[in-house]
């Protein structure tokens, strides 16, 4: 069963953590936790492109969503077995920190105070961005360096804000940011001719800007500002939820770099003689016992999920729900192919 919930208030929020923190409490691991309630609490933002939006039915989709339906997968073998939180940027480290939240898949960049001041681990990015700027075509600014003086929209809250501060510094352009907590009221403002650009992760930009209204009439410049590892991330000082989830993103990664897919994963179980497919699928071997799930914990997800190449392809490439966003030749094509998407041995 799906559940879907929208925290959008602090004092919704404190209620929650209250909660929270006594279900933590009762338990020994996250994975305890979350056995015992017979679901995933996984936390999204807003809905955005790409990585988590919401179908004709008020499904959610996108590829940071099928991290939250991988780990639920591992765990279940059921991949539905998973409520989705859409909460906001201000409050989203708070969510999972106070236990609200069993993980965070939602475009977080991976950066170092995050990492080491928040009490949360960050994990194997699941896409690698950078930050960029869209304009109007016909204001005929062709590079981020003729923004001087200029009003810029950016979402408040995130690394994108903190960027676009030190961009300006350092090139002397004198940006005034003006901030949003919702990115839909960013853009609208932009639209409406409240700031000479938007700036943000240039792949979010580019699903947001093909539902602008007449998306050529504006472009995405070519300077990126910025590293974006956006990065799945669970609470510090609990190893084997950090396991399980770390090692359901390798698994959709390592599956498609060894050819097993959705749609022949039932068979290479059944017949394949490649020692680290049959390991992977739980054939032979014990790599199951370190996480304390079941021999076919990776096999559930590649049958339910896929691999990483074809939830690519479905959310931010050329699929129905996709944004179009190339993937060869770039940061996030596998590591064989000159990317940086990589999976420890399984073994």
């Amino acid at each position: 069963m799906k559940f879907t919930t929208l925290l959008t208030s602090v004092a919704a929020l404190a209620v929650m953590a209250v909660a929270g923190t006594t279900t933590a409490s009762a338990a020994d691991s996250t994975l305890e936790i979350v056995k015992k309630r017979g679901h995933l609490r996984c936390q999204v933002g807003p809905p955005s492109p790409g990585y988590y939006n919401l179908d004709a039915k008020g499904d959610w989709y996108g590829l940071d969503v099928q991290t939250c339906r991988a780990v639920a997968a591992a765990i279940f073998g059921d991949p539905n077995k998973l409520e989705i939180q859409s909460i906001s940027s201000q409050l989203r480290f708070t969510s999972l920190a106070n236990g609200e939240s069993d993980l965070l898949s939602r475009t977080a960049t991976w950066t170092m105070s995050r990492d080491t001041q928040l009490g949360l681990d960050f994990l194997q990015p699941n896409f690698y961005d950078g930050q960029g700027f869209t304009v109007h075509k016909d204001s005929g600014i062709t590079s981020a360096l003729e923004l001087k003086g200029a009003k810029v929209c950016v979402t408040s809250g995130t690394t994108t804000e903190l960027n676009l501060g030190d961009y300006s510094r350092a090139n002397n352009l004198n940006i005034s940011a003006v901030t949003f907590e919702d990115f839909n009221v960013r853009d609208e403002t932009y639209l409406n001719g409240g700031c000479d650009a938007v700036t943000g992760d240039k792949s979010s930009m580019a699903g947001n800007l093909a539902a602008f209204p007449v998306p050529s009439d504006h472009i995405i410049l070519p300077e990126t500002l910025s590293k974006e590892p956006l990065a799945p991330a669970v609470r510090h000082g609990d190893s084997q939820w950090r396991d399980i989830v770390s090692w359901s993103v390798y698994a959709m990664i390592n599956a498609e770099e060894l050819g097993v897919t959705s749609k022949n994963v039932e068979d290479l179980r059944a017949n394949s003689d490649d020692v680290n497919i049959r390991r992977m699928l739980g054939v032979e071997g014990n790599l199951h016992e370190g996480l304390g799930l079941s021999k076919d914990w990776a096999f559930s997800i590649i049958k339910h999920i896929g691999n990483y190449g074809e939830n690519y392809e479905a959310f931010m490439g050329n699929g129905e729900q996709g944004i179009g966003i190339p993937r060869k030749g770039t940061t996030n094509a596998l590591w064989t192919q000159g990317g940086l998407m990589y999976s420890p041995p399984m073994r």
